[in-house]
């Protein structure tokens, strides 16, 4: 059984690179950058050691919930911090470390050269302990703390070039808006506090994660009716908006494509094993709460396969090779966020696992070509394939993973999710199946028309293409570079691993049968914990998965009808559905929807306004009111000290005769 000290030692490694980086490389040698990766390797891959034995322990021992160390007392309720290392936990540290390890090996030559080397992997350090606290974390207040630091990490990363205004921009919208979100998750945290003495009288810990997961069902059994079940639903909320916000679901999807302007690497590890991965890790650690709550579970399965539409929609047309990783990755979480509404517990954390290695494999797939042709735009690439032969077969893999075709990783989870949605039968689940399932068409069209844009046809050009035709003289040039080769080692080797992972690791994980001596589902089976009632793996559903793989080639069909062979859609359509292209293209207007109308220029432009004028014209004018009143008040005082007796006098003769007259009459 592994220790404590080990299992602590998981969160520690990473923040001791943190401080090396920070505080030992970055101040006295600055000179050797190449320290600073090394330093955060060797953490990392110690973590991934550590997290291996950790998973090995909860399979064979179960559930560790280490002892809590008391912080301070508030209300009667101690917050303390400690570990709760159940097997989500120990999945997601083998997947938090793991990706991490090898992002911060393909960041060696991504980010060679560059000024911010050393800042660079301190602020990946930091980004990695924040996600592996969040994890292991026994209680929502240490949790929220590490959710905070998460949250900050990608602000540092997105933004890590502040000579970019861009990035500077993008960095402050993540921030934002994920705060939104935030703000319902610390509601629920708020409303389970000031409810503390349900859960006391009941022996349970208001702010445990363990006790709170124990307190769903008594509360729907009535033993603590006083909590009520719309204040559960409420608190599921709550825990459902923190989890869109970091998990880009509709409508605070907006941040997630503009975080592309941090460097791919940061991109890679967002989308695939951090900040994004986050929000489905929150919905399924409180997943009993959503259980008792029928509307909690119906808002989840709704919002999450709308958004994967909606999203996989915009994916259709992005011309930026990373912007339509980006949709497709809010399209992706969307089918986790589903799964975890119908109650597929199993098949969404199935998913997240596969998902992590094929969207991280196809992330670093596109800085692998950025490093080739200096730029993301798809429109000045093509003919790559003979160039960088290493770069295309990985890309390859990871999207036929992506679009989930037999046998790769990406098949199993995809379809364990829709086989749950078809086998439901209800109204909200016939409506996310039928989302879900067009999904599965647009994201087979927009990956592959990704793929051919930029690896088949002719080269374009590059950046030097890209800037001539926008006119960009030399001297504004972001530093791109044109130099047609394959990536050195160090990039392609993290890739291979991770091609790897996204070609086995659906079935080696879940296997539908007992081939290789693995058990039938495994995964779903451990992963799953008691306190969950449903959730479970079901048998692979072979017709729907024909029908679907079916699909999936049929538009993979016409991306290569259109995209390789030069097939044009006919004239009349292509002007019919023009308006409709070019509001997908726009992002259906979102950005401005909320930058011109309602947020910035809208509720805070007349919220400033308003505040503008109360400041004027009430508050400097009370302000004013009172110097004026202070200044003339001393005046007329000033004025009655004449300085002549008689006239003190009559003053006091006449108080006198006031206070005579005042107690006559109403004496």
């Amino acid at each position: 059984m592994i220790s404590e000290g080990a299992v602590w030692a998981i969160f520690l490694l990473p923040v001791g690179a943190l401080a090396v980086n920070a505080l030992v490389v970055r101040l006295f040698l600055n000179d050797r950058p190449s320290l600073a990766m090394f330093t955060i390797v060797a953490a990392l891959g110690a973590a991934v050691v550590l997290s291996v034995w950790t998973l090995a322990s909860v399979i064979e021992n179960g559930t560790h919930i280490f002892d809590e160390y008391t912080w301070l007392t508030v209300g009667g309720v101690e917050l303390r911090f400690g570990l709760m290392v159940d097997s989500l936990t120990a999945i997601m540290l083998v997947v938090v470390t793991s990706v991490s390890l090898m992002v911060q090996v393909y960041s060696h030559g991504y980010m060679k050269g560059d000024p911010g080397y050393v800042r660079y992997f301190a602020f990946m350090s930091l980004f990695s302990a924040a996600m592996i606290g969040l994890v292991m974390a026994g209680n929502i207040i240490q949790l929220f703390v590490m959710w905070e630091l998460v949250g900050l990490g990608s602000y540092l990363l997105i933004g890590f070039w502040t000579h970019r205004p861009a990035a500077a921009a993008a960095a402050k919208k993540a921030f934002l808006v994920t705060r939104i979100g935030d703000f319902g998750f610390l509601l629920a945290i708020l409303y389970l506090f000031f409810n503390r003495a349900a859960f006391m009288e009941q022996g349970l810990d208001p702010l445990s994660i363990a006790d709170i997961q124990a307190a769903a069902p008594l509360i729907t059994s009535g033993a603590m009716a006083a909590l009520g079940g719309l204040g559960l639903t409420w608190v599921a909320v709550g825990i459902f908006a923190g989890a869109a916000g970091k998990s880009a679901q509709f409508p605070l999807h907006v941040w997630l494509p503009d975080a592309m302007e941090g460097p791919t690497p940061v991109s890679a590890l967002i989308h695939a094993a951090t900040m994004v991965a986050a929000g489905v890790f929150l919905v399924a650690r409180f997943f009993p709460v959503f259980e008792a709550s029928t509307e909690a579970m119906a808002a989840v399965a709704l919002v999450g396969a709308f958004t994967a539409l909606f999203a996989a929609s915009m994916g259709l047309v992005m011309k930026d090779i990373k912007r339509v990783l980006a949709y497709s990755t809010i399209s992706q979480l969307g089918y986790m966020m589903a799964a975890l509404g119908i109650g597929a517990y199993g098949a969404a954390i199935f998913h997240l696992f596969t998902h992590a290695f094929f969207k991280a494999l196809l992330f670093l797939g596109a800085g692998s070509v950025n490093h080739a042709t200096g730029t993301f735009d798809m429109r000045y690439m093509g003919g790559l394939r003979r160039i960088m032969p290493w770069t295309y077969a990985l890309m390859m893999i990871g999207s036929l993973s992506l679009v989930g075709i037999f046998p790769l990783a990406g098949f199993w989870s995809k379809d364990e999710i829709l086989g749950y949605a078809w086998k439901g039968g209800s109204v909200v689940e016939m409506a996310v199946f039928l989302m879900l399932a067009v999904s599965v068409a647009a994201t087979a069209f927009y990956t592959f028309r990704m793929m051919y844009m930029t690896f088949h046809g002719q080269f374009r050009g590059g950046v030097e293409a890209e800037e001539k035709e926008q006119g960009i003289p030399a001297e504004d040039s972001h530093g791109g570079k044109v130099h047609l080769a394959e990536s050195p080692w160090v990039m392609v080797a993290p890739m291979a691993i991770l091609g790897v992972g996204a070609v086995a690791g659906g079935y080696l994980v879940n296997p539908q049968s007992g081939l290789l001596g693995i058990p039938v589902h495994w995964f779903s089976e451990f992963v799953v914990p008691p306190v969950v009632e449903h959730g479970k793996a079901l048998p692979l559903n072979s017709m729907l998965a024909a029908v679907t793989t079916i699909v999936a080639l049929g538009f993979i069909g016409l991306a290569t009808a259109m995209y390789v062979k030069g097939k044009r859609v006919d004239p009349g359509v292509e002007k019919a559905v023009e308006p409709v292209r070019r509001t997908v293209e726009a992002k259906y207007y979102f950005d401005e929807l909320y930058e011109d109308k309602l947020v910035v220029k809208g509720f805070y432009g007349k919220l400033g306004g308003f505040l503008e004028w109360f400041d004027q014209q009430v508050v400097d004018s009370v302000v004013d009111a009172a110097g004026w009143f202070s200044r003339n008040l001393g005046w007329a005082f000033g004025r009655l000290q004449s300085g002549q007796a008689q006239f003190y006098g009559v003053g006091i003769t006449s108080g006198i005769v006031v206070i005579l007259v005042a107690y006559l009459v109403w004496g």
